[in-house]
Protein backbone atom coordinates (compact mmCIF):
# COMPACT_ATOMS: atom_id res chain seq x y z
CA UNK A 1 0.00 0.00 0.00
CA UNK A 2 1.70 3.62 -0.85
CA UNK A 3 2.28 5.99 1.85
CA UNK A 4 0.44 9.20 1.85
CA UNK A 5 1.81 11.96 0.05
CA UNK A 6 1.17 15.59 1.66
CA UNK A 7 0.45 18.61 0.19
CA UNK A 8 3.61 20.52 -0.68
CA UNK A 9 3.56 24.10 -0.79
CA UNK A 10 6.98 25.62 -1.93
CA UNK A 11 8.05 29.66 -1.95
CA UNK A 12 10.71 31.75 -3.52
CA UNK A 13 12.13 32.37 -0.46
CA UNK A 14 11.91 32.46 3.74
CA UNK A 15 9.64 35.63 4.12
CA UNK A 16 7.42 34.33 1.88
CA UNK A 17 7.01 30.98 3.25
CA UNK A 18 6.91 32.77 6.79
CA UNK A 19 4.20 34.97 5.62
CA UNK A 20 1.80 32.13 4.32
CA UNK A 21 2.18 29.70 6.69
CA UNK A 22 0.99 32.52 9.67
CA UNK A 23 -1.93 33.28 7.43
CA UNK A 24 -2.56 29.59 7.45
CA UNK A 25 -1.85 28.48 11.00
CA UNK A 26 -4.17 32.27 11.58
CA UNK A 27 -6.99 30.79 10.12
CA UNK A 28 -6.85 27.70 11.44
CA UNK A 29 -6.77 29.50 15.46
CA UNK A 30 -9.75 31.86 14.18
CA UNK A 31 -11.41 29.01 12.91
CA UNK A 32 -10.79 27.15 16.42
CA UNK A 33 -12.06 30.21 18.40
CA UNK A 34 -14.93 31.04 16.07
CA UNK A 35 -16.56 27.41 17.02
CA UNK A 36 -15.19 26.21 20.09
CA UNK A 37 -14.37 29.48 21.88
CA UNK A 38 -10.84 29.04 22.20
CA UNK A 39 -7.75 27.52 20.04
CA UNK A 40 -4.46 26.18 20.92
CA UNK A 41 -0.99 25.67 19.45
CA UNK A 42 2.10 23.55 19.50
CA UNK A 43 5.49 25.37 17.84
CA UNK A 44 8.80 24.00 17.48
CA UNK A 45 11.86 25.73 18.24
CA UNK A 46 15.26 25.87 16.77
CA UNK A 47 16.76 28.67 13.97
CA UNK A 48 13.94 27.76 11.57
CA UNK A 49 10.66 29.46 13.06
CA UNK A 50 12.24 33.17 13.65
CA UNK A 51 10.50 35.16 10.54
CA UNK A 52 7.08 32.78 10.82
CA UNK A 53 6.83 33.86 14.45
CA UNK A 54 7.58 37.51 13.96
CA UNK A 55 5.04 37.35 10.79
CA UNK A 56 2.49 35.11 13.06
CA UNK A 57 3.14 37.73 16.12
CA UNK A 58 0.94 40.16 14.31
CA UNK A 59 -1.93 38.26 13.06
CA UNK A 60 -5.60 40.03 13.37
CA UNK A 61 -7.25 37.54 15.73
CA UNK A 62 -8.38 37.04 19.32
CA UNK A 63 -5.45 36.43 20.63
CA UNK A 64 -6.67 36.34 24.53
CA UNK A 65 -8.70 33.32 23.71
CA UNK A 66 -5.23 31.55 22.39
CA UNK A 67 -2.97 29.15 24.12
CA UNK A 68 0.51 28.04 22.86
CA UNK A 69 2.79 25.94 23.67
CA UNK A 70 5.86 23.95 22.89
CA UNK A 71 6.14 20.27 20.84
CA UNK A 72 9.46 19.64 21.98
CA UNK A 73 11.82 21.41 24.90
CA UNK A 74 15.62 20.88 25.99
CA UNK A 75 15.55 20.58 29.64
CA UNK A 76 17.06 23.85 30.45
CA UNK A 77 15.60 26.99 32.37
CA UNK A 78 13.91 29.64 29.99
CA UNK A 79 16.87 31.93 30.32
CA UNK A 80 18.73 29.65 28.68
CA UNK A 81 20.41 30.44 25.12
CA UNK A 82 18.92 27.29 23.95
CA UNK A 83 15.79 27.46 25.65
CA UNK A 84 12.85 26.89 23.15
CA UNK A 85 10.46 28.44 25.04
CA UNK A 86 13.05 31.60 25.53
CA UNK A 87 13.19 31.91 21.76
CA UNK A 88 9.21 31.76 21.57
CA UNK A 89 8.45 34.10 23.79
CA UNK A 90 11.19 36.81 22.56
CA UNK A 91 10.13 35.77 18.69
CA UNK A 92 5.93 35.40 18.77
CA UNK A 93 4.77 36.66 21.90
CA UNK A 94 5.12 40.11 21.18
CA UNK A 95 2.57 42.62 19.12
CA UNK A 96 -0.41 41.68 19.20
CA UNK A 97 0.56 37.43 19.93
CA UNK A 98 1.50 38.87 23.49
CA UNK A 99 -1.99 38.36 24.63
CA UNK A 100 -2.10 34.63 24.36
CA UNK A 101 -1.42 32.16 27.08
CA UNK A 102 1.98 30.59 27.06
CA UNK A 103 1.94 27.00 28.87
CA UNK A 104 5.91 25.99 28.81
CA UNK A 105 7.27 22.46 28.73
CA UNK A 106 9.63 22.66 32.03
CA UNK A 107 8.98 22.90 35.49
CA UNK A 108 11.86 23.38 38.31
CA UNK A 109 12.28 18.79 38.41
CA UNK A 110 15.75 17.88 38.01
CA UNK A 111 14.94 16.08 34.99
CA UNK A 112 12.29 15.66 32.29
CA UNK A 113 11.49 12.41 33.94
CA UNK A 114 10.90 13.72 37.16
CA UNK A 115 8.49 16.57 36.18
CA UNK A 116 7.05 14.74 33.12
CA UNK A 117 3.60 13.83 35.15
CA UNK A 118 2.89 18.01 36.12
CA UNK A 119 4.07 18.72 32.11
CA UNK A 120 1.54 16.11 31.38
CA UNK A 121 -1.34 17.25 33.13
CA UNK A 122 -0.03 21.10 31.96
CA UNK A 123 -1.31 19.81 28.25
CA UNK A 124 -4.14 17.57 29.23
CA UNK A 125 -5.87 20.89 30.91
CA UNK A 126 -5.43 22.50 27.26
CA UNK A 127 -8.44 22.88 25.09
CA UNK A 128 -7.56 19.47 22.41
CA UNK A 129 -6.95 18.75 19.77
CA UNK A 130 -4.75 21.03 19.02
CA UNK A 131 -6.17 23.51 16.53
CA UNK A 132 -3.00 23.62 14.61
CA UNK A 133 0.75 21.92 15.10
CA UNK A 134 4.13 23.76 13.35
CA UNK A 135 6.57 20.92 13.27
CA UNK A 136 10.07 21.49 12.30
CA UNK A 137 12.86 18.61 10.66
CA UNK A 138 16.52 18.32 11.62
CA UNK A 139 18.82 17.19 8.56
CA UNK A 140 18.71 13.54 10.73
CA UNK A 141 14.76 13.23 10.09
CA UNK A 142 13.99 14.08 13.73
CA UNK A 143 10.82 16.02 14.73
CA UNK A 144 9.78 16.91 17.63
CA UNK A 145 12.47 15.25 19.94
CA UNK A 146 11.97 11.79 17.95
CA UNK A 147 15.25 11.51 17.64
CA UNK A 148 16.81 8.50 15.81
CA UNK A 149 18.29 6.19 19.03
CA UNK A 150 16.28 8.12 21.36
CA UNK A 151 15.82 6.08 24.79
CA UNK A 152 11.78 6.77 24.63
CA UNK A 153 11.13 7.12 21.00
CA UNK A 154 9.26 3.61 19.95
CA UNK A 155 6.80 4.66 22.72
CA UNK A 156 6.81 8.21 22.17
CA UNK A 157 6.04 6.81 18.37
CA UNK A 158 3.55 4.15 19.66
CA UNK A 159 0.26 5.22 17.90
CA UNK A 160 -1.24 3.28 20.92
CA UNK A 161 0.10 4.91 23.61
CA UNK A 162 -1.62 6.94 26.23
CA UNK A 163 1.49 9.39 27.10
CA UNK A 164 0.60 12.75 25.90
CA UNK A 165 4.87 14.19 26.69
CA UNK A 166 7.79 12.13 27.33
CA UNK A 167 10.75 12.20 28.34
CA UNK A 168 14.03 11.81 25.44
CA UNK A 169 17.55 11.14 25.67
CA UNK A 170 19.77 10.91 22.25
CA UNK A 171 23.28 11.69 20.92
CA UNK A 172 22.03 14.09 18.83
CA UNK A 173 19.57 16.03 20.84
CA UNK A 174 22.14 17.74 23.04
CA UNK A 175 20.44 18.22 26.45
CA UNK A 176 17.94 15.78 27.71
CA UNK A 177 14.46 16.83 26.13
CA UNK A 178 10.85 16.52 27.10
CA UNK A 179 8.61 15.96 24.19
CA UNK A 180 4.61 15.69 22.86
CA UNK A 181 3.80 11.94 22.18
CA UNK A 182 2.93 11.20 17.85
CA UNK A 183 -0.69 10.67 18.81
CA UNK A 184 -1.01 14.27 20.58
CA UNK A 185 0.62 15.56 17.41
CA UNK A 186 -1.21 13.75 14.91
CA UNK A 187 -4.82 14.75 16.45
CA UNK A 188 -4.12 18.41 15.79
CA UNK A 189 -6.42 19.56 13.38
CA UNK A 190 -3.58 20.56 11.55
CA UNK A 191 -0.33 19.36 11.23
CA UNK A 192 2.58 21.69 9.41
CA UNK A 193 5.84 20.88 8.69
CA UNK A 194 8.09 23.85 8.38
CA UNK A 195 11.82 22.67 6.53
CA UNK A 196 14.04 25.48 4.42
CA UNK A 197 16.94 24.18 1.92
CA UNK A 198 17.89 21.76 0.06
CA UNK A 199 19.58 19.28 1.89
CA UNK A 200 16.24 19.50 4.41
CA UNK A 201 14.23 19.08 0.95
CA UNK A 202 16.31 15.41 0.54
CA UNK A 203 16.14 14.37 3.76
CA UNK A 204 12.37 14.89 3.33
CA UNK A 205 12.18 13.39 -0.22
CA UNK A 206 14.44 9.87 1.46
CA UNK A 207 11.58 10.34 4.66
CA UNK A 208 8.81 9.52 1.92
CA UNK A 209 10.43 6.64 0.13
CA UNK A 210 10.28 2.85 2.16
CA UNK A 211 12.13 2.20 5.80
CA UNK A 212 11.76 2.04 9.17
CA UNK A 213 10.29 5.28 10.64
CA UNK A 214 13.19 4.69 13.31
CA UNK A 215 15.79 5.62 11.58
CA UNK A 216 14.17 9.05 10.12
CA UNK A 217 11.68 9.28 12.65
CA UNK A 218 9.53 12.16 10.65
CA UNK A 219 8.73 9.48 8.54
CA UNK A 220 6.09 8.85 11.62
CA UNK A 221 4.24 11.88 10.74
CA UNK A 222 4.74 11.60 7.35
CA UNK A 223 3.04 8.05 7.13
CA UNK A 224 0.32 8.39 10.11
CA UNK A 225 -3.30 8.44 8.54
CA UNK A 226 -4.95 11.16 10.94
CA UNK A 227 -1.71 13.56 10.76
CA UNK A 228 -2.02 14.57 6.65
CA UNK A 229 1.24 17.34 7.52
CA UNK A 230 1.00 20.18 4.86
CA UNK A 231 4.78 20.69 4.09
CA UNK A 232 5.79 24.51 3.90
CA UNK A 233 9.50 24.92 2.01
CA UNK A 234 11.71 27.02 0.37
CA UNK A 235 15.02 26.59 -0.60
Amino acid sequence: MAEPFPTRHDYADAEALAAALADAVAMRLRSGIDARGAASLALSGGRTPGRFFAALSGAELDWARVSVTLVDERWVPADHERSNEGFLRRGLLQNKAAAAAFIGLVNEAATPEDGAPAIAARIAALPLPFDAVVLGMGGDGHTASFFPGGDRLAEALDPDTKALVLPMRAEGAGEPRITLTLPVVAAARAVYLHIEGAEKAVVLETALGSGPAEDLPVRAVLRHPAAAPEVFWCP
